[in-house]
């Protein structure tokens, strides 16, 4: 079965605002064709990752896939990593702010306060155990996407609304 683009929620839709619910069988078939759409979703909107409650579905899964994109010119690469019931753990106290944008909160990036070394415990799409860590801008996506599953959007977690600023102005940023 082919993976299908799926609609990716914005701003405003209750269902960004909910709790998700972990994944009993992350073998089930469901599961398996709803992280190929959501891995399609995300690179047809040019994200570096996204979770299920973006495209409206209430469970404990997120696709982390830094790449470089016309959103993050200078990400890493990476393959994309379905975690299926992620846990996040900060290792050490050193929190960075760094930009962050949304598929979800289009037009709009923030700085955001993060954990710049985390480990997660999560399953993978075989619904094998894993523990690794990540550092820097892969870290970020990881607490960016799991704080979907919690029913929170990264402007939640900016420090100041001057700390917002659009699109545009952040390409200018990034770019000069």
């Amino acid at each position: 079965m082919s993976a299908m683009q799926r609609e990716v929620l914005q701003l405003g839709n209750p269902k960004l605002r909910q709790t998700a619910c972990p994944v009993q069988n992350p073998t089930d078939l469901e599961i398996q064709s709803l992280i190929d759409d959501l891995i399609g979703t995300m690179e047809e909107s040019n994200g570096v990752g996204i979770a299920a409650p973006q495209v409206g579905i209430d469970l404990q899964v997120v696709i982390v896939a830094s790449r470089p994109t016309l959103r993050y010119p200078h990400a890493p690469h990476m393959d994309p990593i379905a975690m299926i019931n992620p846990h996040i753990t900060p290792i050490g106290a050193e929190r960075v702010k760094d930009w962050e944008g949304c598929l979800s909160v289009p037009g709009i990036r923030g700085l955001v306060p993060r954990a710049s070394t985390i480990s997660v415990e999560y399953q993978d799409r075989n619904g094998q155990a894993q523990t690794e860590i990540f550092q820097d801008f892969v870290a970020r996506i990881i607490q960016h996407e799991c704080d979907h599953l919690q029913g929170y959007v990264f402007i939640d977690r900016v420090e100041s609304t001057r700390e917002l600023i659009t699109e545009n102005e952040y390409h200018k940023l990034v770019l000069s």
